[in-house]
C-alpha cells in the first residue's frame, strides 16, 4: 500500500531505528515506547489486519523469538501484542514486542 507508514519504513522512505531485517520482515523500535524495550515486528508485505492474514506470517514469530533471545527477555519478562479490529493505530499487521516487563503477582 502506497500511503502505509510501515510500508514506507520497509521501503526506507521513512527512517526508523531498525533492529532486524530480512527479505520478509522488518523490526524497529517504537517511537512511543510503552516499555523499556518496545519493538514493532512487521511483515514487509502489506496485510491490513490479523483477520485479513489467512495465516499469521510465521516469519514474524521467528523474528520475535530471535529478538527475545537477543535481548535476553526470557528472564526479564516480555509481552507479544497484536492489535486489530480498529484498535491498531497503523492498519498494517504488526506484532509488538514489549520487553523488561514486570508484573506484580498475587499469592
Amino acid at each position: 500500500m502506497v500511503d502505509c507508514l510501515f510500508c514506507k519504513i520497509a521501503r526506507r522512505e521513512i527512517s526508523a531505528e531498525i533492529v532486524y531485517e530480512n527479505k520478509d520482515v522488518i523490526a524497529f523500535k517504537d517511537i512511543k515506547p510503552k516499555a523499556p524495550i518496545h519493538i514493532l515486528i512487521v511483515p514487509k508485505k502489506h496485510i491490513s489486519d490479523f483477520m485479513d492474514s489467512g495465516v499469521f506470517p510465521t516469519q514474524v514469530l521467528k523474528v520475535a523469538k530471535f529478538l527475545i533471545e537477543k535481548y535476553n527477555l526470557e528472564k526479564s519478562g516480555y509481552r507479544l501484542v497484536i492489535n486489530g479490529g480498529g484498535a491498531a493505530i497503523i492498519d498494517h499487521l504488526h506484532l509488538h514486542l514489549l520487553g523488561k516487563v514486570s508484573v506484580e503477582r498475587s499469592v
